[in-house]
């Protein structure tokens, strides 16, 4: 896979879009220029977060003594789980009452944008021969447009509107499905091709 094409994966598993409604509501009681410099430290955490998993996953999946097929398959049933709720979201999803106090790593940094789907994909790719380089400038890349997008968290959604972000994250999550059938189906082929032998 290109550097792009890993960069745009991590991006929709981030989920900027769909999570543009939750960080307005939390932050929507906050000085704007406040609510940046939360952004901003929430999403470094979930950084941090993502790259240590980076680095850790492959050395956790050995002692475990998981092969690369069994990851590629439980990644890709999660990605799709993941896609399938982009596609057809919950109503109560995003309907969850607003802290009395300022939101500190959950749940902005940690499910929503370091979330169990974009952790599963960077423990494949660690236990994958990808370029390391190439891994973490996707991280990055996906990183900075994610949060790009949450910094203008408002006038997206102004600009778009409620209908506008929901047919956005279903698109993606349609993508995303896409992507976790073939990261399903790698899994699958490799599984036969070692049978075979």
């Amino acid at each position: 896979m290109s550097l792009w094409s890993i960069a745009f994966s991590f991006f929709l598993l981030m989920d900027s879009i769909g999570n543009l409604p939750v960080y307005i509501s939390l932050l929507k009681e906050i000085d704007p220029r406040r609510q940046k410099l939360i952004i901003l430290r929430e999403l470094l955490i979930a950084l941090i977060v993502i790259v240590f998993f980076y680095f850790l996953g492959s050395v956790f999946l050995d002692i475990l003594g998981i092969q690369q097929a069994s990851v590629n398959i439980a990644g890709g049933i999660i990605l799709f789980m993941v896609a399938i709720r982009m596609v057809f979201p919950s109503s109560k999803e995003h309907n969850s009452d607003k802290p009395k106090e300022e939101p500190f790593i959950v749940p902005l940094a940690i499910p929503l944008v370091a979330g169990p789907a974009i952790l599963a994909a960077v423990m494949i790719y660690s236990h994958e021969d990808a370029n390391r380089t190439m891994v973490l400038s996707a991280i990055g890349i996906a990183w900075f447009a994610t949060t790009l997008i949450l910094f203008c968290a408002a006038r997206i959604t102004k600009l778009l509107g409620h209908r506008g972000v929901a047919a956005c994250e279903r698109l993606m999550g349609l993508i995303l499905t896409l992507m976790s059938v073939d990261m399903f189906l790698r899994g699958v082929t490799t599984c036969f091709i070692r049978s075979a032998v």
